[in-house]
């Protein structure tokens, strides 16, 4: 069940400081299936492991060697963009530009769930994972272009594996290409007669980027992460925040330390950037869908957040979170705001 609205509306900055706030508000109890999916394992045999029981994942021993196939309702990032330190919004960072990479402009509706299918080629020291998924009719839609073929993202990661001072860390680098219907931002300026209405300018059209995301290990109780994030910024954005380039990292502290190994501290920070073209059209008045004041006076926006999540016990977190946002919605003349969240999460 989903309820409630995002800060402000979920508008105002591109690095959003709610990961659980969603672009559909509901002032009632609103049911919806976030996930319904069919996954199969095909192992080649050798080498297994165990694979921990999570709430997608049923434990089991597996091949090392395998491959995985899934095909249903679930978000883009339930399989790409893992992370050990900056992933669950219910657990660590809130920020959409720390728990994702804020320029992956990812197929999903407005609650962030698509349809789609992927597959995993699985090794000791790397993997290899590429899926298709459906894109919204239009920008900001829980509708479905179901043109098969012919509009659609696809997505392509490789994970490798390493060990750096014995301990253990991930690589991973990702390439994007969605085909959807869009607006053009540099020929919705070119065109006075349409009023900045960049709806007039949509057809299908290609939008690409890439990631880096990284993850390490310093000790048993310490990682650190960090990702960079791209895409052309030719167009406007489809699904995720208005982000052409981002580059994120922070570090993840278990409190081991001082009796309290189920706690964790988080520290990380994020610069967002936007596209020349994006840049004109947000000063010439023009609107995204989460920034845009009628005038820019252009900066980088950037974003600090830490966290203390305390457990209560084996089942409940209690988190208190601050973020300080800098040139919010890329605009120097508004901000710095600061944000504090309380966020309780159980699972059972």
């Amino acid at each position: 069940l989903l309820q409630g609205f995002g800060l402000n509306d979920t508008v105002g900055a591109a690095g959003f400081p709610n990961g659980e706030a969603q672009k559909s508000n509901f002032p009632y109890p609103h049911y919806n299936t976030s996930r319904l999916f069919v996954r199969q394992t095909f192992g080649f045999g050798g080498e297994q492991e165990e694979l921990a029981s999570g709430q997608l994942q049923l434990g089991q021993k597996v091949d090392v060697s395998r491959l995985t196939v899934q095909a249903g309702k679930f978000p883009v990032i339930d399989v790409f963009d893992g992370n050990a330190y900056a992933k669950d919004t219910r657990k660590d960072f809130m920020n959409w530009s720390l728990w994702a990479p804020g320029a992956f402009d990812y197929s999903a509706d407005k609650v962030g769930l698509t349809y789609g299918v992927t597959a995993e080629l699985n090794q000791k020291q790397w993997a290899l994972r590429g899926g298709y998924f459906l894109m919204v009719a239009e920008p900001n839609s829980n509708h479905f272009d179901t043109r098969v073929g012919e509009r659609g993202q696809y997505v392509l990661e490789l994970e490798t594996r390493f060990s750096l001072l014995g301990q253990p860390g991930k690589l991973r680098t990702i390439g994007w290409l969605d085909s959807a219907n869009m607006g053009s931002f540099r020929e919705t300026l070119n065109n006075p007669a349409l009023n900045l209405d960049i709806a007039q300018t949509r057809r299908g059209r290609l939008k690409y980027g890439y990631v880096l995301n990284l993850e390490q290990a310093i000790t048993e109780d310490v990682g650190l992460f960090g990702r960079w994030s791209w895409n052309d910024g030719k167009t406007e954005t489809l699904a995720f925040t208005d982000i052409h380039r981002s580059l994120s990292g922070g570090l993840s502290i278990k409190g081991t330390k001082w009796g309290r190994p189920d706690d964790v501290i988080g520290v990380g920070g994020a610069i967002n950037a936007i596209s020349q073209d994006y840049r004109d059209f947000l000063a010439a008045g023009g609107l995204g869908v989460l920034v845009g004041d009628g005038a820019l006076n252009y900066r980088k926006e950037r974003i600090l957040e830490t966290y203390y999540a305390y457990a209560l016990n084996r089942n409940l977190t209690l988190t208190a979170d601050y973020q300080l946002i800098v040139n919010p919605a890329y605009n120097a003349d508004r901000g710095p705001v600061s944000v504090f969240s309380g966020r309780l999460h159980g699972e059972f």
